[in-house]
């Protein structure tokens, strides 16, 4: 009888330990397609394998493969035609809400400085903590001048740095680097030749440092000729393996951010 009861003891505690499979194989699979992992056909580099001790707030992070970021559409600035301060969703698989980001710029800025603006990001939980900081400075965006390019800070939590996402130069990609808090590059981001995506979706792909393996990508979906012309409002998905590092998962949040600010930041006023 004793050991029937360790036996069963034993195999509750399996579906606790990490990577254990579920024990029981009458319960039935989850249709869930985030708990999909992207499989990768050789193991990450320990860089940006998960740490130990996580940033708070950033635990939901751990389990996630696939992370949606919806643009809020802002009314005032339809009717106006003004440049209003952004505000976007995070979303797990599931379409449920796990983030809130909000910038935060003066309005001079987002009047002449446009996109290229400064401002700071600041991504709260549901209970309305601020999880995460995304500063970004006033630099350069052009293909023509390969100095004071794009830079983005990410805090977790803040105050805390935890990364950076550097733009590199390149006549003719977008390309970008995402940075461990000692600014160590970890992976790079390749953007196509061509970013309008009038007519499709517009993937980055998220390469190894060497460019030679593809990890995940981050994509901005299509949603429409009618909503891309007379609105700004994006959605955005970022694929990656379920146990990349959480800071890093961070980082190509605020990398989405930079993507929509650089790339698809537009309204009917602009065009």
């Amino acid at each position: 009888m004793a050991s029937k009861d360790a036996q069963n003891q034993r195999r509750d505690l399996t579906g606790f330990l990490p990577g254990a499979p579920d024990p029981d194989q009458s319960l039935p699979a989850s249709s869930n397609p985030g708990n999909q992992a992207w499989q990768l056909s050789l193991p990450l580099p320990s860089s940006f394998l998960p740490t130990v001790s996580l940033p708070p707030g950033l635990e939901y992070l751990s389990q996630l493969d696939l992370i949606i970021i919806h643009q809020q559409v802002e009314l005032l600035g339809m009717i106006l035609g003004t440049e209003t301060s952004n505000k976007y969703e995070i979303k797990n698989s599931l379409g449920q809400r796990i983030y809130f980001a909000e910038e935060e710029s003066i309005c001079f800025n987002r009047t002449f400085c446009s996109t290229l603006r400064s401002c700071t990001l600041r991504i709260t939980d549901n209970s309305g903590r601020e999880v995460i900081t995304v500063n970004r400075p006033l630099r350069c965006n052009s293909c023509w001048c390969p100095c004071y390019l794009q830079e983005l800070e990410i805090q977790a939590p803040p105050g805390t740095i935890v990364g950076y996402v550097t733009q590199k130069w390149d006549p003719f990609l977008p390309k970008f680097t995402i940075q461990n808090a000692n600014k160590e590059d970890i992976l790079k981001i390749v953007g196509p030749c061509v970013t309008c995506g009038c007519f499709g979706d517009v993937d980055f792909e998220v390469k190894t440092i060497n460019e030679k393996l593809t990890i995940g990508k981050i994509s901005k979906y299509w949603s429409g000729f009618v909503n891309d012309v007379f609105t700004n409002a994006d959605n955005f998905g970022i694929h990656v393996p379920a146990d990349l590092d959480v800071t890093v998962k961070a980082a190509m949040i605020g990398a989405c951010f930079l993507f929509d600010f650089m790339f698809f930041e537009h309204s009917l006023a602009g065009l």
